[in-house]
């Protein structure tokens, strides 16, 4: 990043931050002078929360590693939240699947800093947070943040994964700091050679697929070599410990130290390109550097991926609406793509609406670039179709929690269809005298099932959904005779060849809630019986609440007897608040993806003699098993906190 997008950067994000170190220096400058007087505090004004402890037990949270220390003392491992940020979907080609040998899109994730609403491991409540749903059309997704080592939060890796697409955290030196840091790293060869290996070792436990290395400080030319050094053994290291990973070198310092983009592949910066797996490219490139970029990489220029900076500063065609015109010119030298910040279009608000606006840029993304991922690639196969956001939560059709919430991993596949492909309902019905009668409802080009159903009913689709957002309604009406009974429901899927202008009346309504493929020869997968399992609970914490409430605090860990519990995505954590011996419905607390859920203040009346925490497990076709017959674990409501 040049230094002018980055000033432009420390503008727009951290004025606040910066006027607030400002004012502090300015007050600790005011109370060293002799004739200062201090500032008196009010009593009453409430204290500013205590600082972020890791090794506290708290809600968990991802976060980066902001210093060298602490990424050499490996003091993330022992973190409290280290276990819940592990991810827990593998690549979905593969663990070992090596990018295609074509021109490949990478998308470099910078919103907002990094660590809003994602840092929220078991899911925040914000319904409006960002998201990304259109995989299908991205090889390689990057975490980046102005901090040393950006650790992908484990929803990025999870949805990523299960698209099938890569996931890199970023390591970043910039600025004075930066090149303290880059003096202590390059200062021998053993020093290099250490924290490549701390680095790997994070990407390797918390199942990440490698890094971009953003060095954007100016280096001594002694500091060269190491400096390669670096680079070639974190690129070594990285695919022995996992297969298929990457190590991407981002143009900015040169072989001569000298901080100076070149925007493009060449002399000064092709010896960092030949120690790794490709270069991210500066965005003020010209219209002819993707050619001559090209050139140099020789059979390697799939590996030179061209940024394009979303937000427009100095990028080429400008970015923002016009991110289509760069990738253009990118497609027609065969070259790969970098595009940074797509959070552009939540960050600036444009409108109508996100939603709409999301779908319209990354449309243009898709019409310029071409190129798509296609599902399933293994099965079973399972969506609902999940954005990893909503004002309600809902398992097995039924709604479970009235709650905002945001969770990217639990975002189910973005299943794309072709423009001309339909999906309509087969319903079968039985009569008192047992005739069957099949009838379909469906829009568009229906006539070719004319001899396949005893009817077709055209639907209607509707303009305005209502409270159904991001869902397609379609409206159909259905004459029975009396004693007609619903018998079977089918999902149709067909392309259209034309559509129709039939229009009918409202009588029937249907939701396509989930959608399962499995080969006939699959079984449904056996729950095991809650007595296979181990549950417990650890840091269980007791506070007084109001009116003679308490609050529980806890962490909930499970894990089978015997052999893992690899067959299962996720798990649904519930609570039965037991009153003398009286339980209540079962409430439900969140989704863990990993064998751990950490309960946070949950209030408990003062009539609770105990609460029974329910764990079910939920298999990758979508099935969940009972509630009555999921483990569980049982806390002891009464007594003296």
């Amino acid at each position: 990043m040049p230094l002018l997008r980055l000033r432009a950067y420390l503008n727009r994000r951290t004025l606040k931050n910066l006027l607030r170190l400002i004012r502090k220096r300015f007050h600790m400058l005011a109370m060293s002078q002799p004739n200062s007087e201090p500032e008196l505090q009010s009593s009453s004004a409430p204290r500013p929360p205590p600082p972020f402890d890791p090794m506290e037990p708290s809600v968990p949270i991802s976060y980066p590693i902001k210093t060298l220390e602490d990424l050499e003392s490996q003091s993330y491992f022992n973190s409290f939240h280290y276990p819940f940020n592990k991810a827990s979907v593998a690549l979905q080609s593969g663990p070992s699947y090596s990018l295609p040998n074509r021109r490949r899109l990478l998308v470099c994730h910078d919103m907002e800093g990094g660590y809003v609403d994602d840092k929220w491991v078991q899911g925040g409540t914000n319904p409006e947070a960002y998201a990304i749903w259109h995989w299908y059309l991205i090889d390689v997704f990057v975490y980046f943040s102005h901090s040393l080592v950006a650790l992908p939060p484990p929803c990025w890796i999870n949805t990523a994964h299960r698209h099938g697409v890569k996931v890199l955290g970023t390591f970043m030196a910039e600025w004075d700091e930066g090149r303290v840091i880059c003096d202590r790293l390059l200062s021998t060869k053993e020093s290099a050679h250490l924290y490549a290996e701390r680095l790997a070792e994070l990407a390797d436990s918390l199942g990440f697929d490698g890094w971009l290395m953003n060095i954007e400080v100016k280096l001594d030319i002694e500091q060269i070599p190491l400096l390669k050094e670096f680079v070639s053994h974190l690129n070594e290291t990285m695919h022995s410990l996992v297969p298929g990973s990457l190590v991407i070198w981002y143009d900015s310092v040169t072989i001569h130290g000298d901080l100076h983009w070149q925007d493009q592949l060449n002399e000064k910066n092709k010896p960092f390109f030949d120690s790794c797996d490709g270069i991210f490219v500066n965005y003020s490139w010209k219209e002819n550097y993707p050619r001559l970029s090209a050139a140099i990489a020789g059979d390697r220029k799939f590996d030179v991926y061209m940024g394009i900076d979303v937000f427009g500063r100095g990028t080429y065609g400008g970015g923002q609406w016009n991110t289509n015109v760069a990738l253009d010119v990118l497609k027609k030298n065969d070259v790969s793509a970098a595009i940074f910040a797509p959070g552009w279009v939540y960050e600036t608000k444009q409108p109508p609406n996100f939603q709409s606006a999301q779908n319209h840029w990354w449309a243009l993304v898709e019409k310029s670039w071409g190129i798509l991922q296609n599902y399933p690639k293994m099965l079973p196969f399972y969506t609902n179709f999940d954005q990893g956001r909503g004002y309600h939560f809902s398992i097995d059709g039924t709604k479970v929690s009235d709650d905002p919430w945001c969770n990217i991993s639990c975002q189910g596949f973005q299943v794309r269809s072709e423009g001309d492909s339909q999906l309509g309902l087969s319903l079968h019905f039985s009569s008192t005298m047992n005739e069957s009668t099949s009838i379909l409802l469906a829009s568009g080009d229906f006539n070719q099932f004319s001899s396949k159903f005893s009817k077709v009913i055209p639907t209607q689709r509707l303009e305005k959904p209502g409270n159904s957002f991001g869902w397609v309604l379609q409206e159909g009406s259905i004459a029975l005779e009396s004693g007609d009974m619903l018998t079977e429901i089918h999902a149709v899927c067909y392309r259209s060849k034309y559509e129709s202008s039939a229009r009918s009346s409202v009588k029937y309504f249907a939701e396509l809630g989930h959608l399962t493929i499995r080969t006939s020869h699959e079984k449904k997968l056996d729950f095991l019986a809650s007595s296979s399992w181990l549950v417990d609970g650890q840091f269980i914490k007791w506070a007084c609440g109001s009116r003679g409430s308490k609050t529980l605090s806890v962490k909930i860990v499970w894990k089978l007897k015997h052999g893992t519990s690899t067959a299962f995505s996720n798990y649904n954590i519930y609570v039965k608040k037991v009153t003398k011996q009286v339980e209540e419905v079962a409430e439900y607390l969140g989704t863990a993806h990993v064998e751990a859920f950490y309960v946070s203040d949950l209030v408990v009346p003062s009539e609770t003699s105990s609460l029974k925490f329910i764990v079910q497990m939920c298999a990758a076709d979508g099935t969940c098993q009972n509630l009555d017959d999921s483990p569980t674990f049982t806390v002891d409501a009464e007594g003296p906190l």
